[in-house]
């Protein structure tokens, strides 16, 4: 019998404020960090275990590791093939039945906490079962999917008979759609052009480089001053010519007034879509937005704390993309649900994953969602930034603006042990002064 013995946890920051990579209206110089957890078991194999990470920007990542450490007694000595067999019921204890439930409801610091161990044991889940994350979910059965969701607050716009629906109609021609997978990958857009830091040379520079990479679309940053905005959307929509796409990102700078009447001053950059325009939670204010800038399309999610939130903005009818976001929310669990949201109501799904570790893992999320469930990769692709890679053990691959299907087992969340020490706050070498 295998047992979890507990948690290794790491506070990890890579100093990106010194180059600005990162940088946006809301946070202009960003470290993008990682309270990392891994989570060990008493296998012969040390390889056997689960890794898992909140992203962060720096300060707070402290906070954020406390919050992941309380997590521990809830697994700490369980035998492990009963807590991998209910990774549903798991999630449900965690999020609804703990104490810790007070200090969020569902929200905030410990709900981030609940996504990086839950996001662990899928990762030790997929590396028992010997497969990559995407291909383990998309082979589950839709009953066993369906039963990873918890249906209470959603069951007024998805019930567990219409997720059943929805994932068996996914299912027909999912052997296809790996193959095809394996074989294409998976549709990509750059944000690594558009940092609000960055120079407008660097600007035009990076821009045309996404198009000689093959990328059909760029997302810069946009909300500190309109002057600046309407001089850098021009310079990027003349570097990636009529037909790249480019979109807008606002990172939840304006409040209602000001987002339409900024965007529509932006207009005739021809966004392919405006990012976050106001207060993630403004569920009403992000679609009085949406009314107000048609025929703009309204992206949001990234920072959306769970599935009522993505429930509400659907009602509402608040948005033409959804965004979710591989940490924000409780794991990969309420990004079931989420995903089922988007099918049940119709909208496409395009991940967030501008932050360290994010891209290696939103990409299990989407490609179980074309394989599984939605069927197509028309209107959807995932974020890429081009920087922090080099740290994980099985780091994501773009080429020609297209992912490529890991065949690593895991989640792809393992940080590689040398990353870990050099980048380690405060003490690591990259925060001593060393060289970076």
């Amino acid at each position: 019998m295998t047992k979890i013995t507990g948690f290794d946890t790491y506070d990890v920051r890579f100093p990106t404020s010194r180059t600005l990579a990162g940088s946006d209206a809301m946070n202009p110089a960003p470290d993008y960090s990682a309270a990392y957890v891994v989570i060990r078991t008493d296998a012969p194999d040390p390889a056997l275990a689960g890794h898992g990470f909140a992203f962060t920007i720096g300060p707070g990542n402290d906070v954020q590791l406390a919050a992941i450490r309380l997590l521990e007694p809830f697994l700490a000595g369980r035998d492990l093939d009963e807590v991998l067999a209910d990774l549903g019921g798991l999630g449900r204890r965690l999020v609804s039945d703990s104490p810790l439930h007070w200090l969020g409801p569902s929200c905030g610091v410990v709900h981030m906490a609940t996504g990086a161990v839950l996001n662990a044991c899928w990762d030790l889940a997929a590396r028992r079962a010997g497969q990559p994350l995407w291909l383990l979910l998309a082979r589950m059965s839709p009953e066993e999917l369906a039963g990873l969701v918890d249906f209470r607050y959603l069951a007024d716009a998805l019930t567990p008979d219409e997720a059943v629906e929805l994932l068996e109609r996914g299912a027909a021609g999912r052997e296809d759609r790996i193959a095809a997978l394996r074989r294409d990958g998976y549709p990509a857009y750059s944000t690594g052009p558009g940092w609000l830091g960055y120079s407008d040379q660097q600007l035009a520079a990076l821009c045309a480089e996404a198009v000689a990479d093959g990328f059909g679309q760029v997302k810069i940053k946009v909300g500190a001053a309109l002057a600046d905005d309407k001089r850098r959307c021009a310079i990027a929509r003349e570097a990636l010519g009529e037909e790249a796409g480019l979109a807008i990102d606002a990172n939840q700078v304006w409040d209602v007034p000001t987002a339409i009447g900024w965007i529509t001053e932006l207009a005739s950059f021809r966004p392919a879509w405006v990012e976050e325009p106001t207060a993630p939670f403004d569920i009403l204010g992000t679609a009085a937005i949406r009314r107000g800038i048609r025929p703009v399309p309204v992206a949001t999610g990234e920072h959306v704390a769970n599935p009522v939130m993505f429930k509400q903005l659907l009602q509402a009818g608040a948005l033409d993309i959804m965004q979710i976001d591989a940490c924000r929310v409780a794991g990969v669990n309420e990004n079931i649900a989420n995903l089922l949201l988007a099918a049940k109501f119709g909208v496409p799904v395009c991940p967030h994953a501008g932050g360290v570790g994010l891209c290696e893992i939103v990409q299990h999320l989407s490609m179980f969602d074309y394989v599984a469930l939605a069927g197509t990769t028309e209107g959807r692709q995932i974020e890429w930034i081009d920087h922090l890679h080099e740290h994980f053990a099985a780091p994501a691959v773009v080429t020609g603006g297209r992912y490529r299907a890991p065949g690593t087992p895991g989640a792809s969340t393992e940080i590689r042990p040398e990353s870990l020490a050099e980048f380690a706050y405060p003490s690591g070498p990259a925060w001593r002064g060393g060289k970076i």
